[in-house]
């Protein structure tokens, strides 16, 4: 497709008509806007200066095919927690390490250390720290960040170290998750070497109830609403490997602490106090009603 084919009018049809396509339903066209927005930003981005400039050969579309074209009002993204992670991660170990050892261990990369998905997908056994306790997201002949600021270590749980060494004891190749598609450091599209393996821990995810359109990031989130929960945001962020703590706070932790204003007690009933009285009292009174008569 030619860029001039690509007009200001043309993307402000396919944005209404992507959010037409959501109808009436509420939750539908909030996804949508979603969407939407993220769509735009990206292929937006595509025509951004720093971009153009090495273009000059090409002969890019007057005006940018973007111009006048506007987000979708901002939708709230709000992690809010719909799982039992423990009894879920009980299940996982029932049900997959045996049957699926490889979708197992995807599970609790993300779960558990809150990695990406390609970060899951290239991470080799080199990342392990075994004496520091952690796993190192670093750069490596197959792997690279989109950002700086995503490598870095992420601290583990030394039981979940030792199930690991078991499976570093039976290792075929140099990559944590098994599979037998070879990466493809070069490719100029999105390429998973554990596809199937992340397919089937989908389906086994939805089966369980963890919903959205990204289960396995759902499980990212988990992790980062576990630690905040224990450790605080800033925690959480460092672990996440965000680059500011308001990504953090925004998206990717679920807000447990409770914060009511705590003056219901105010509204309870008082319940009339009866104060005992003393026997010599009660002897008093009946005699005085004995004499009446």
């Amino acid at each position: 497709m030619r860029f001039s084919v690509i007009t200001p009018s043309k993307v402000q049809d396919w944005k209404r008509s992507f959010i037409t396509r959501a109808g009436d339903d509420p939750v539908k066209q909030r996804t949508a806007r979603i969407s939407v927005n993220s769509t735009i930003r990206r292929a937006k981005s595509l025509f951004a200066s720093e971009i153009v400039k090495h273009l000059e050969t090409v002969h890019l579309p007057d005006p940018p095919p973007f111009t006048g074209i506007k987000f979708e009002p901002k939708q709230t993204t709000f992690y809010r927690s719909s799982l039992d992670v423990e009894m879920l991660i009980h299940a996982a170990r029932e049900e997959l390490s045996r049957a699926e050892p490889e979708g197992f261990k995807v599970f609790l990369l993300a779960v558990m250390v809150g990695l990406r998905r390609r970060e899951i997908d290239l991470l080799e056994w080199s990342a392990f720290r075994w004496e520091q306790k952690v796993i190192r997201i670093e750069p490596t002949s197959y792997f690279e960040a989109k950002r700086e600021y995503s490598y870095g270590d992420v601290e583990v749980d030394s039981e979940l170290l030792e199930l690991f060494r078991g499976y570093r004891a039976r290792a075929t190749s140099n990559f944590v998750i098994e599979s037998t598609v070879s990466p493809r450091p070069g490719a100029t599209f999105e390429h998973y070497r554990c596809t199937s393996v992340f397919e089937r821990l989908i389906s086994w995810l939805r089966q369980k109830g963890v919903t959205g359109s990204k289960p396995l990031h759902t499980l990212r989130k988990e992790f980062g609403s576990q630690i905040n929960l224990k450790h605080g945001l800033y925690s959480a962020s460092r672990a996440l490997r965000h680059g500011n703590i308001e990504v953090t706070a925004q998206v990717y932790v679920d807000k447990r602490e409770r914060a009511a204003i705590g003056l219901g007690h105010l509204l309870e009933a008082k319940e009339k106090s009866i104060i005992p009285m003393h026997p010599q009292a009660i002897d008093s009174i009946r005699s005085s009603q004995a004499e009446s008569f």
